[in-house]
């Protein structure tokens, strides 16, 4: 009996002190960049906050996504917003047959998508002209710069990038969270662990039984630092974006070229491994995800384009198709 009331005792403080807190996940659909490969679909990458929304976002949505999507447990019916970094095929032809099988798999919620000028006239069209009819709301939200979105959990900024057409890139931020309850002092002060601990968790002030009122503020600790994610679509010149990226805890960014191709990534408006790492470097990221892969290079190039970056910028890793990264 003392074993089962102590172990219960544990699960409660665990489950009070992990409110507010969870672990988001980055699924990449899609790592390659202009022309899907074999080893490599195009560009799509998606945020699961199912443990604190209920919801997936994705960001871009390339050709054969939701092909993509069938070699994961991603329902599309849990996808709600869609964020669009810029117009060029390779991040938005899979746009169309993913919002119709939305319909076709239970989804009836609203979707929003949130993308560049001329989003709206390319969803649109391609909807009324195969006849396709949605079993939801759809909104579509046409932005430019500043902050694009807020709730309560979660704020999003976008930024115009350095591209041969509008590309932008979002700043993901959660908002802090409550710290950890105090369940030490709790004790101290008499109060036995039972249902009255989440009750003062969940609110400012609580009525004891003996009519004592306690505040929360006396039995919480500082506030969680809510994470920091940044996604960049595609651009030349990474170091201009230096104030947008910096502290993130995760920076996602294209490496469309080796970091001798120089004056090709300039032309194309791409980056290279290294100019991506040394933007991280000097940007206080704790984490770089690399994405947006050429096609000319294969899976035996990956140690290259990788080792480039970590020479630069250690905690990298180089994102793969259905590569899956926690944030905790």
């Amino acid at each position: 009996m003392m074993k089962f009331t102590l172990m219960n005792f544990i699960k409660l403080k665990m489950t009070l002190n992990n409110q507010g807190g969870f672990f988001m996940e980055l699924i990449f659909l899609g790592t390659g960049a202009g022309l899907p490969s074999k080893e490599r679909n195009v560009s799509a990458i998606a945020l699961s906050l199912l443990q604190e929304i209920n919801s997936i976002w994705l960001f871009d949505c390339g050709e054969a996504t939701q092909h993509q999507i069938l070699h994961t447990s991603i329902k599309p019916r849990k996808i709600n917003k869609i964020f669009i970094t810029h117009l060029h095929g390779d991040h938005i032809f899979g746009l169309p047959g993913l919002l119709s099988s939305r319909s076709f798999q239970g989804g009836n919620e609203p979707c929003t998508i949130y993308g560049p000028t001329g989003i709206k006239k390319y969803v649109e069209m391609s909807l009324e002209i195969s006849e396709t009819h949605l079993t939801y709301p759809l909104h579509i939200v046409e932005f430019t710069e500043g902050k694009l979105f807020e709730d309560h959990k979660f704020i999003v900024h976008c930024k115009k990038l350095e591209h041969g057409i509008p590309s932008y890139g979002f700043r993901i931020i959660e908002k802090d969270s409550l710290g950890e309850l105090l369940v030490d002092k709790l004790i101290s002060f008499g109060i036995k662990p039972g249902p009255v601990y989440r009750k003062i968790k969940e609110n400012k002030s609580t009525t004891l039984d003996d009519g004592t009122i306690i505040h929360r503020k006396d039995f919480i600790g500082e506030n969680k630092r809510g994470k920091i994610i940044t996604i960049l679509g595609d651009t030349r010149n990474p170091e201009q974006n230096k104030t947008f990226v910096e502290n993130s805890d995760i920076l996602i960014h294209e490496a469309t070229f080796d970091k001798d191709k120089v004056d090709l990534a300039h032309q194309y408006f791409h980056s290279t491994t290294s100019a991506v790492a040394s933007l991280a470097k000097e940007s206080n990221v704790k984490k770089l995800a690399l994405t947006h892969i050429s096609s000319r290079y294969q899976k035996e190039d990956d140690h290259q384009l990788l080792s480039e970056a970590q020479m630069i910028f250690p905690n990298t890793v180089l994102a793969k198709d259905f590569y899956r990264l926690q944030i905790k």
